[in-house]
């Protein structure tokens, strides 16, 4: 009988093996990708050809089906090789590209003059810094200059070229065709007084109904309702947690120790000990905002994101990653916002460090079609496989936008297609993505929206659901998100890729969650908020697998999908709207509103098979 890790295998994305010959003569070149921007984004003119860009091109891996043949086998609950993640040094030798390629590589390169080269740790991105105009004649392209229909202007290539020689050793280069804006998936950005929902039913459960504030849910609620409330941690300083900061974002320590001084006092030390990394020149700093940052508004992710993880998770660890690559303040045509790809830049750090934290989360995404997809698949099957095989469980926030949002829920690829725009990366299969709940008996999927006087929705939040149009559906969602679209009978196909990679995979709650940012406290909503939240509750499950010797649980999915789910509350109400729909309904199992539902932690850690440390 087959296991489950060869049956995962076997969908498992196919190796790319062709393998060029030695060339005799320089090849012509011939377009490698076209991409069109979304309709967010308008072009204003050519880029400035001296302006920098820092060029990353990714490399064939040697044995990419290899590397997610090792991620599933040591995530499988039934494989004898279950929990035996792979070391640093193991998947750099696993992935790195074949000496055929990297010399063809770079002899493209040094007949183009540039001579001067960076590397990955694997050797697999290959990091140049040239002029625009230098870019556009290696890759026979053309760079403008693209604005956000909510600011920021980036430098972009609708297509690029190769030597048709290579065309079979270079996965991706970036930034060329990539329009992903990497925004914080948060919908309030501060709420000094939120409104109570018009379905809510205070709980009748008394332990909840005593600590559970539907306008202001702090970290005793939440170790009420997931049920961590009085665990004791025991694994030491061989558990932690992390999370990760883009566009200029920092967790601001003042601000967190006035959170843990009034919610969680006997954790206000994580305010001090928690690390900061910087990574491409990302902030870091100790002391509280300045005017000029107060009046810029950064810092409410960052702070959201350290706040719910001590909250729920004290002492464990916790790391945070602020990754550069933010705006300037006064952009113009010769100097865009930004050219670098943030996860591609935070994920190649991470994989060259020798120690990570067991779990780490992000509260970043974009819609799925503002990348190309041989540039997400190589962040997923590449950059994510290799943390996962590390033994690291990625999670990522689901989105706010529900299916789509509720305006420009149209194909970019010149058709204009209306269709649901599902979000990258939680589209992703090889990490977790968290959706949102509210309200407390019952939980229920996230909704809140006003309609204006033309009947139009605005202030509108749904926790992001969808199926992917870029990646197909794992083997480990076969059975339970085939019976999920059996249940639809139909509703809103052609809207959706009935066959895609199914999301999110878990919940928990999002709404209103307590918070302080410049010495004020307030609410924010948000998948970005039960990323963080979830994140901490699995570090609990670590700590109680490692302090009865196991190993963390790495990539959760297979044991989430296969085991972990009976650990989950199941949500059945409530719908992730968007696009003019009701979107996807909330049922019983497996739903792309909600996914298995929500963490119950003493039933998680049993399940995990360290019952014995509760």
């Amino acid at each position: 009988m087959k296991s489950f890790a060869a049956a995962l295998l076997a969908a498992a994305i196919a190796a790319h093996s062709a393998v060029a010959g030695p060339i005799k003569a320089r090849s012509p070149y011939v377009v490698k990708e076209t991409h069109e921007p979304p309709s967010t984004w308008t072009r204003r003119g050519r880029a400035h050809g001296g302006s920098t860009i820092r060029l990353q091109i990714g490399l064939k891996q040697a044995n990419q089906d290899e590397l997610v043949r090792h991620l599933y086998e040591v995530s499988d609950p039934s494989h004898s090789r279950y929990g035996k993640h792979l070391s640093a040094d193991e998947v750099n030798k696993l992935v790195q590209p074949t000496d055929e390629t990297s010399n063809l590589v770079h002899e493209w390169l040094q007949e183009n003059g540039v001579t001067d080269f960076e590397y990955s740790s694997a050797k697999d991105w290959i990091i140049v810094h040239l002029p625009v105009e230098d870019v556009e004649r290696l890759l026979d392209t053309e760079y403008s200059v693209y604005e956000h229909k909510e600011g920021g202007r980036v430098a972009r290539a609708t297509s690029w070229s190769l030597p048709r020689h290579l065309h079979s050793h270079i996965d991706t280069i970036q930034p060329t065709t990539s329009f992903f804006r990497a925004a914080a998936q948060k919908n309030d950005l501060f709420v000094a007084q939120a409104e109570i929902p018009s379905n809510y039913k205070a709980p009748s459960d008394a332990e909840i109904a005593a600590v559970c504030n539907v306008t202001s849910v702090t970290p005793e609620c939440f170790s009420t309702l997931y049920r961590t409330k009085g665990y004791k941690t025991k694994a030491g300083n061989k558990n932690r947690v992390g999370f990760t900061n883009y566009l200029g974002e920092i967790p601001i320590r003042p601000d967190t120790e006035k959170f843990l001084q009034k919610y969680r006092p006997e954790a206000v030390s994580s305010a001090k000990t928690f690390t900061q990394n910087s990574i491409q020149g990302g902030p870091v700093q100790d002391g509280p905002l300045s005017r000029e940052q107060a009046a810029e508004g950064i810092s409410r992710e960052a702070n959201l994101d350290v706040q719910a993880i001590a909250g729920i998770s004290y002492p464990v660890g916790i790391d945070s990653y602020s990754t550069g690559g933010s705006p300037p303040f006064t952009p113009d045509l010769s100097t865009p916002d930004n050219t670098n790809e943030p996860y591609l830049d935070w994920a190649n750090w991470a994989l060259a460090q020798h120690s990570l934290p067991n779990v780490i989360t992000t509260s970043y995404g974009d819609s799925e079609q503002t990348v190309p997809e041989s540039y997400a698949k190589r962040v997923c099957f590449g950059q994510f496989a290799q943390l996962g095989a590390r033994g690291v469980s990625l999670l990522f926030s689901s989105g706010d936008s529900g299916v789509g949002g509720t305006f420009n829920c149209v194909s970019n690829d010149g058709k204009k297609t209306t269709k649901f725009l599902p979000s990258f990366p939680a589209s992703c299969p090889l990490i977790t993505a968290v959706g949102g709940t509210m309200n407390f008996e019952p939980e229920e999927a996230v909704f809140r929206a006003a309609r204006n006087v033309s009947g139009v929705y605005h202030d509108f939040y749904a926790g992001g659901a969808g199926f992917s149009n870029y990646f197909t559906r794992p083997i480990y969602q076969t059975f339970p998100v085939s019976s999920y679209i059996k249940k639809l009978d139909g509703k809103h196909d052609g809207l959706y890729n009935k066959y895609g990679r199914a999301y999110p995979d878990i919940s928990a709650q999002s709404l209103y969650f307590a918070y302080f940012w410049n010495g004020t406290e307030g609410a924010i909503s948000g998948t970005s908020a039960s990323c963080p939240l979830t994140g901490g509750i699995i570090s609990l499950v670590n700590d109680a697998r490692i302090s009865v010797g196991l190993p963390p649980l790495g990539f959760l999915n297979p044991w989430i999908y296969t085991v972990g789910y009976k650990g989950f509350n199941d949500i059945t109400k409530g719908n992730s709207p968007g696009c003019g729909t009701d979107g996807f309904p909330a049922t019983e199992g497996w739903d792309a509103t909600t996914g298995f539902g929500t963490p119950n932690f003493p039933e998680l850690v049993k399940l995990a098979g360290a019952g014995r440390a509760l």
